[in-house]
């Protein structure tokens, strides 16, 4: 995959060398030329000095055939502006963008990009941590809204359909690993002791899903 990074602080030659080390074509857009120092030694994808929301600078850097661009500047007037040109102007299948104002979240969403906060996302990770210290995320999607969370059934829910578990908007499991195999719920299905359950779930709903499995987890 190509991605193009705006930003080659700390979250943008972290995200540049993850990507490289996973095999991906990788170009980087700062517009200060020292920002490359950042990068480790011998970093093997590209570094274009300019603004992310240069043509000329996008171009060089083969925006024409990204399949992703991540705007992770220190300014969130650059990071909207170089998104929308990625998104509107040269149509990159993903585009991502980090915010440093949360408030400013409903601009990028009205435009049809996701953005990550680190305020948003701080905020939640420290209150499940805090709350629900035995339900540890696997994965978050958006800035935290959505979790994907991994937990052990507890025995006393032996034998019931999974899909009583289910909470329409809230909570729904969406995969059991049963004896070292995955499978996907379907009606029907009947827990089995040894279960390890993953559940999607509403950070909002994070609570009743601890309260629900609370008998087992010593909570």
């Amino acid at each position: 995959m190509r991605v193009i990074i705006a930003g080659c602080g700390r979250v943008g030659a972290l995200l540049a060398s993850e990507l490289v080390a996973e095999g991906h074509d990788v170009r980087i857009v700062d517009r200060r030329p020292q920002a490359r120092r950042k990068l480790s030694p011998g970093f093997p994808g590209a570094f274009h000095v300019g603004n992310g929301f240069s043509r000329p600078v996008l171009e060089a850097a083969g925006i024409a055939h990204a399949d992703a661009f991540v705007a992770v500047t220190s300014g969130d007037s650059s990071n909207i502006v170089s998104a929308r040109t990625a998104k509107e102007t040269y149509r990159v299948p993903i585009v991502l963008a980090h915010i440093h104002d949360p408030r400013r979240a409903d601009v990028y969403r009205e435009l049809g990009i996701p953005t990550i906060s680190s305020v948003r996302w701080a905020v939640h990770r420290i209150h499940r941590m805090l709350l629900h210290r035995h339900l540890t995320p696997d994965l978050a999607f958006g800035n935290g809204e959505t979790l994907l969370v991994r937990s052990d059934l507890p025995p006393w829910l032996t034998g019931r359909q999974v899909t009583e578990f289910d909470v329409d908007g809230e909570i729904r499991v969406v995969e059991i690993t049963r004896a070292g195999h995955s499978l996907l719920p379907a009606h029907g299905v009947l827990a089995e002791p040894g279960d390890l359950v993953t559940f999607s779930v509403a950070a909002k709903a994070l609570g009743r899903l601890s309260g629900f499995l609370a008998k087992e987890l010593g909570t």
